[in-house]
């Protein structure tokens, strides 16, 4: 009898914490989304900085190259599309996105926006109908960018050559294509920034400052470097962008390296003209830019000033160092090295040489040394794997017009034979790095 009386007083009680959570909990998520639709609407009554109706030729031109360092084509573009018509697909693993039309456009694109219109899809991530932007366009960087910049971009966007094309809608799943979601979003990882990070207008106090003060802005507002270097959360917020501690680049596979850690894609070790050259190169005796990063380069960086290369350089040789913690790893097995030794005999000798030490044309160095190379001793080697299917080209610059590039694999290797050549190459000549799995590389196929 007291078994059953306790048992019977269990089951009351669940029964109570249930009808308290389905009572309670839609009552706390209604609060929220409450709070974040009151939030959006404070911020959409606040006062904004004034702007300028100026379309003077030299603001125009320096919109033409804030755009370009901007990389606003990147996105706006679609393959084989007009420039900046938008339309291109951009995947997330919330769904697919597509970008906006730029072009001056009065039903589909910008032709009936006002300067105040750009300035609050810059700085408040919100459209000119009132629409909650997502962050897939990074107003979460743009948001440190000065009304100055943002009005001379406008500026030179408003001269282009108007498209009519409408972008597709998103596909989004639930509750993603909600834009309650997207505020709750906000609520928690979004705040305008109230004081931009200063760019070219800023009034240093110290005159060795100013290089540093206009890389950072440069870095972190204008070339919203950490969209791709930084870490994301589960819901795609960025975390410690200032960091720039490496991140997953989408779904396209590749991970954008730390620019923190010397050891991965950090450049404290490096010259400040090293540093200053590779950014509108493309590529240096020390490292090539491939993937996503390559296009980065050949799109936008490669036009960079001298000055704003160099303050680049100065931010990205200033950043402290953090180091990556060595992590312990098992020797692939004497098979998977064998087939690995068999495989870059076959493909890779030729080029990058039988100890790994490169090949240089005419005196130039034309392959780069395996040994000793940061990028295929990535703790991750999703970059190795993506080079060994795809193929590595460094992107063409007026720096570097002739860049070698090596050919995709993917068609001749079977998925065993890649993971054994890259396990192989981050095995050699002193490098250290975790063997590569079969299964990674199918991942990555």
């Amino acid at each position: 009898m007291t078994d059953q009386r306790d048992s019977g007083a269990s089951m009351r009680t669940l029964k109570r914490v249930l009808i308290g959570l389905i009572v309670v909990v839609p009552v706390m998520a209604t609060l929220v989304v409450a709070g974040a639709w009151g939030r959006e609407a404070w911020l959409a009554a606040r006062p904004i900085a004034a702007g300028s109706q100026e379309t003077q030729p030299a603001l125009i031109a320096r919109g033409a190259y804030l755009a370009r360092v901007g990389n606003c084509a990147g996105c706006h573009s679609a393959r084989g599309g007009a420039p900046l018509a938008g339309g291109m697909p951009l995947p997330t693993p919330f769904g697919t996105l597509f970008s906006s039309n730029l072009t001056p456009d009065a039903q589909t694109g910008l032709g009936a926006w006002s300067n105040d219109d750009f300035w609050r899809a810059m700085h408040h991530g919100r459209s000119r109908d009132g629409r909650l932007l997502y962050p897939a366009f990074p107003y979460t960087s743009y948001t440190a960018m000065t009304r100055e910049d943002a009005d001379a971009i406008f500026a030179w966007l408003r001269q282009q050559p108007a498209v009519k094309q409408a972008a597709p809608a998103h596909q989004l799943g639930w509750p993603y294509r909600w834009q309650s979601a997207l505020a709750v979003w906000r609520l928690m990882y979004f705040s305008p920034g109230d004081e931009p990070v200063r760019g070219e207008s800023l009034e240093a106090r110290d005159d060795r400052q100013a290089p540093l003060a206009r890389g950072r802005y440069l870095v972190q507002a204008l070339g919203h470097c950490a969209e791709c270097h930084a870490p994301r959360n589960r819901l795609g917020a960025l975390e410690n962008a200032a960091g720039l501690r490496g991140g997953w680049v989408g779904v396209q596979g590749w991970i954008a390296p730390s620019l923190a850690d010397p050891k991965a894609a950090g450049v404290q070790d490096w010259s400040e003209q090293e540093v200053a050259g590779w950014l509108r190169a493309g590529w240096s005796p020390r490292a090539s830019a491939v993937g996503p990063m390559a296009d980065v380069i050949a799109d936008s960086l490669q036009h960079l000033s001298e000055a704003d290369a160099r303050a680049m350089a100065v931010y990205l040789r200033g950043l402290p160092r953090e180091g990556s913690l060595a992590e312990a790893f098992e020797p692939a097995s004497p098979a998977q090295m064998d087939l690995g030794r068999q495989v870059y005999a076959r493909y890779c000798v030729d080029c990058h040489g039988d100890r790994g030490q490169g090949r240089r044309i005419d005196g130039q160095a034309a392959y780069p040394p395996l040994a000793g190379n940061r990028a295929v001793t990535l703790a991750a080697p999703e970059n190795v794997v993506q080079m060994l299917a795809n193929g590595g080209y460094a992107p063409s610059t007026a720096a570097h017009p002739r860049p070698f590039g090596m050919p995709p694999l993917r068609q001749v290797l079977t998925a065993a034979e890649m993971a054994a050549v890259a396990t192989m190459i981050r095995q050699s000549w002193g490098n250290q790095a975790p063997a590569v799995t079969e299964q990674e590389v199918l991942r990555l196929k």
